[in-house]
């Protein structure tokens, strides 16, 4: 059986982290799994890949138009956001894209999976020339994208259970009315409006046209994915995303300090980001209870200390009250595993989440995990066995189940759950037998209908 995976990058952001880990596994248990990506420099070295890997790569051809499809949907995002940046990246409207039909990697598949394919990959048309190609379609859901008219994180909106006719992302851009009593009041744009009904509808007959076999990385995405108005009606079902337990596995840990030139005489808490400044993975919240802890518990100033990594980590390091280490944006996994064999916890107090890998990658390694009820997140740290999950933004209990972590839970037996609960559901082989079954159904529904 011959796959290809379909992704807007090779490397970077969790989706691509998922859809490579998941190739690899794939590979290693009886399928012949490619990627087909946009963005991948190929000439940069990749201490994670070997050369066979290399050949399951392909980039798309023509990168300067590629560049300009993506270009060009920003573009037109910037334009519908009142030409301001904030929310540019939050939303996307598979405006523009490349036709990926005529590739010989495409025609030579057996199943077309695709991922994340924003921002300018993939647009409605290229995906509706995808559909029409006969061939078996999977898609993995790594946000609620697919599930709504433009956004990629809901954040509490329940519009996509029946129609997105307003954006909170596009607030910004909303009419304003003055009213008799001086007070003002906003109505949405008509413009805006008819541009989401336009972006929804052309989704919805896409779906509709489709026998799309929907995948979620984790059962609070597939219960949301099976709310939409959108999804209603499509087959959905949830597998958790995987990771080399080779790879992420316990260690030294003060051999992992020296290595690293961390503190060998600290607690450490480590926080792991793409963007330390992203909003929504909750730096704030974290910092707060810090503050909370370090005014309850003066002696902890003296005993704990926390590693950020990400890029523009120096930007919030010295607003803890502890003392802080910025190690900046790591792209290397030898080096990951080795951060996380460092640290006594693991802190992601993301406002939304899926199944965050870099929570499953901490546990692999034998690390305590903190994060809010929100999302994937409770799926994977069960309370108080593998971690702590903390009252939706509440910092009062965050700070609790920090302390709890350092001072007063059983690290030892907290440690081998986490391994044993990665090994027994995020293995390799466990996801790539689900992922089989699904590509095995697909193929003999389209038979079927054919």
């Amino acid at each position: 059986m011959k796959v290809l995976i379909v992704n807007t990058s090779y490397d970077v952001g969790g989706a691509a982290v998922a859809a490579r880990r998941l190739m690899e596994a794939l590979n290693q248990n009886g399928a012949e799994a490619s990627m087909l990506v946009r963005d991948w420099e190929r000439g940069c070295p990749r201490p994670h890949m070997d050369g066979e890997a290399s050949d399951k790569v392909h980039v798309l051809p023509q990168r300067w138009l590629a560049r300009w499809h993506f270009l060009w949907e920003r573009l037109v995002i910037f334009a519908r956001l009142g030409f301001r940046s904030k929310n540019l990246f939050a939303i996307d409207a598979a405006i523009s894209g490349t036709s990926i039909t005529r590739l010989r990697e495409f025609r030579e598949a057996d199943v077309i999976h695709l991922h994340w394919v924003n921002q300018g990959m993939l647009s409605f048309s290229d995906l509706r020339k995808i559909i029409r190609s006969g061939k078996p379609v999977v898609w993995t859901m790594h946000d609620a994208w697919p599930s709504t008219a433009i956004c990629h994180l809901t954040l509490g909106c329940r519009q996509f259970t029946s129609q997105c006719r307003q954006c909170k992302y596009l607030s910004s851009i909303d009419q304003t009315t003055k009213q008799p009593n001086n007070q003002t009041t906003k109505r949405p744009n008509n413009q805006t409006t008819k541009w989401l009904a336009k972006v929804w509808k052309r989704k919805q007959r896409l779906i509709q046209e489709g026998d799309i076999s929907f995948v979620a990385c984790s059962r609070w995405l597939e219960s949301e994915a099976k709310a939409s108005a959108l999804l209603r009606g499509q087959h959905i079902v949830s597998i958790p995303n995987c990771i080399d337990t080779r790879q992420f596995c316990p260690g030294d840990q003060l051999e992992a300090r020296r290595e690293e030139g961390l503190p060998t005489d600290r607690r450490l808490v480590l926080f792991v980001c793409q963007r330390v400044t992203n909003a929504y993975k909750g730096m704030d919240y974290l910092i707060e209870a810090c503050r909370q802890l370090a005014n309850e518990h003066p002696e902890m100033k003296e005993e704990v200390s926390v590693v950020l990594l990400g890029s523009h980590a120096d930007e919030v390091a010295s607003e803890l009250p502890f003392p802080a280490i910025a190690v900046g944006y790591v792209n290397d996994e030898k080096r990951m595993a080795r951060l996380y064999r460092s640290a006594d916890v693991f802190v992601l107090p993301s406002l939304s989440e899926n199944l965050p890998n870099t929570i499953m990658e901490a546990m692999a390694c034998g690390v305590p995990c903190l994060g809010f009820r929100v999302g994937g997140i409770p799926e994977e740290i069960d309370h108080q066995r593998t971690g702590y999950v903390a009252r939706y933004r509440d910092t009062a209990d965050l700070a609790r189940g920090l302390r709890w972590l350092l001072y007063e839970a059983d690290s030892k037996s907290i440690a081998n759950e986490c391994v044993r609960k990665v090994k027994q559901c995020y293995s390799q082989a466990a996801v790539a037998v689900q992922y089989t079954e699904v590509y095995q159904q697909a193929m003999a529904h389209k038979h079927f209908r054919l």
